[in-house]
């Protein structure tokens, strides 16, 4: 699929892993076996010998690992989605997206490895859904001190109005542009957040995208959401999602 290779420039870090079990049809994966994770730091639930999620309910929590590990999606949390771990795809580019604006390099920094350069560590999740075949989801999580956490909101906030009209992100020579980006309306359970759409284009290939950036205390969650079925198609970040990813940095603090 032309789309699924130009993600790569579109989003340059992130929507990779996601891309590999959103884009499956319904009959490439039995219901309740998760993705290979090639590449990934550790196997994740589901995947083959690991241990298998409990019948028709979330996965047991993590009780060892940072918080951010332990805040973590795996497979058996959300019933309907394939969640692969944290591997990523080896021709996705590595690093943080520069912008040819600076007052936009905070929403570059988002599409790259870390939601910024101050985050201390972070855990990626690929999240693929059976019931809207193409639907794409990264779920990260990442740990900062509170002030930092704080800061990233604050220009998260101010960037997106400021960057309306659009503008360009390089990785390793990789360009992608981002336009008409749009302030979107998203209810979620943490501190503060912010949300947005749009357009991002490459090699002639374009793509809506959503995301959705939460603070909870000293945590930041980051996910975006694209069709790789339907890239022309207005998406969202399932509310489930969210709600599931805050439910489990909230257990894990």
């Amino acid at each position: 699929m032309k789309v699924r290779a130009t993600v790569v420039a579109l989003v340059p870090a992130l929507l990779l892993a996601a891309v590999g079990c959103g884009s499956n049809s319904p009959d490439s994966a039995p219901p309740g076996k998760g993705p290979d994770p090639k590449g990934s730091a550790s196997p994740a639930s589901g995947a083959p010998g690991a241990p298998a999620a409990p019948p028709g309910g979330s996965a047991a929590p993590k009780t060892g690992g940072t918080k951010a590990e332990r805040s973590a999606l795996e497979q058996g949390d959300l019933p309907g989605y394939q969640i692969s771990a944290q591997g990523k795809n080896p021709g996705a580019p590595d690093g943080q997206p520069q912008a040819d604006k600076k007052a936009c390099q905070p929403l570059a920094d988002i599409m790259g490895d870390k939601p910024d350069p101050a985050a201390r560590e972070t855990v990626n999740r690929g999240v693929g859904s059976q019931k809207q075949v193409g639907l794409a989801v990264s779920a990260s999580v990442s740990s900062y001190t509170e002030s930092d956490a704080k800061a990233l909101i604050a220009r998260l906030k101010a960037a997106v109005p400021a960057c309306r009209t659009g503008f360009t992100a390089t990785v390793e020579k990789q360009t992608g542009s981002y336009r008409d980006v749009r302030a979107a309306d998203y209810r979620t359970a943490g501190d503060e957040s912010v949300s947005w759409t749009t357009t991002a284009a490459a090699q002639g290939v374009s793509a809506q995208v959503h995301l959705v950036v939460v603070r909870e205390g000293d945590t930041i969650v980051r996910l975006m959401a694209l069709n790789v079925a339907a890239a022309q198609q207005k998406t969202q970040v399932p509310q489930e999602v969210a709600d599931k990813q805050l439910e489990k940095v909230q257990r894990a603090g």
